[in-house]
């Protein structure tokens, strides 16, 4: 497998494969979202795009970056996230880096949205897709967030070599500026279990893959079976 890494803005072109890498925290708190039950997640281009959804749509969730605001009802924290209950429901999710870089890639013929909670899922998934080229695209810091690069890095090695070790990995992004900030309190919209949710590997067993439905971007899980059966929940 031939694997770049990328920031948002050095995306010329639009890739075959895409993996969208957001750890702390959109990809993470997706993940939350499904495991509590939501049906789909709608990626929203704006705020604003996001509470029109929600006018059209009363019966959907919308969440946002930062502290609570008017038509919001979740913020993007995997530990306020955790006790919501979301069966069946729709979800409209607009953050700073994830749901941004997960659209620029809209037109890509698979995009899979990942962080280390889903990565041994998206490395699966990306063996039984047998891609030639993917490209990963690492959403924080202008494509230097160590947290999305280390995932990244790992989810490509995993793909390839599945008895690769995480440690290392999992450090790197123990040791994020991201991490420091959320550990911090630098980060409104913030629970004092953010970093470690977001650091705690494999811990759902599917893959999250986004596809254009309509206007909309959709982000929905897809379970990995061997994982399912291994019960790695």
């Amino acid at each position: 497998m031939d694997a770049r890494f990328l920031g948002i803005a050095d995306l010329v072109e639009t890739p075959s494969v895409a993996v969208v890498v957001d750890v702390m925290r959109a990809f993470t708190v997706a993940a939350w979202a499904f495991a509590r039950g939501a049906e789909k997640i709608v990626l929203a281009e704006s705020l604003d795009e996001a509470l029109a959804l929600k006018a059209r749509h009363p019966d959907w969730a919308a969440l946002k970056d930062g502290p609570r605001a008017p038509g919001f009802d979740m913020v993007n924290s995997p530990g306020l996230l955790r006790s919501v209950d979301l069966d069946g429901r729709t979800v409209v999710q607009k953050t700073t880096a994830g749901t941004v870089g997960a659209l620029a890639v809209k037109e890509a013929s698979l995009v899979l949205c990942a962080s280390f909670v889903v990565a041994e899922a998206t490395a699966q998934l990306l063996r039984t897709h047998k891609s030639g080229g993917v490209t990963f695209v690492v959403t924080g810091e202008d494509g230097r967030a160590d947290e999305d690069l280390a995932c990244a890095e790992y989810v490509a090695r995993r793909a390839t070599a599945p008895g690769t070790d995480a440690t290392a990995f999992l450090r790197r992004a123990a040791e994020s500026r991201a991490a420091a900030e959320l550990a911090e309190g630098v980060r409104q919209g913030v629970h004092p279990d953010d970093v470690a949710l977001c650091l705690e590997l494999d811990r759902f067993p599917f893959a999250m893959v986004a596809t254009l439905e309509g206007s909309l971007m959709v982000l929905r899980p897809r379970a990995m079976p061997s994982l399912t059966d291994e019960g790695s929940v």
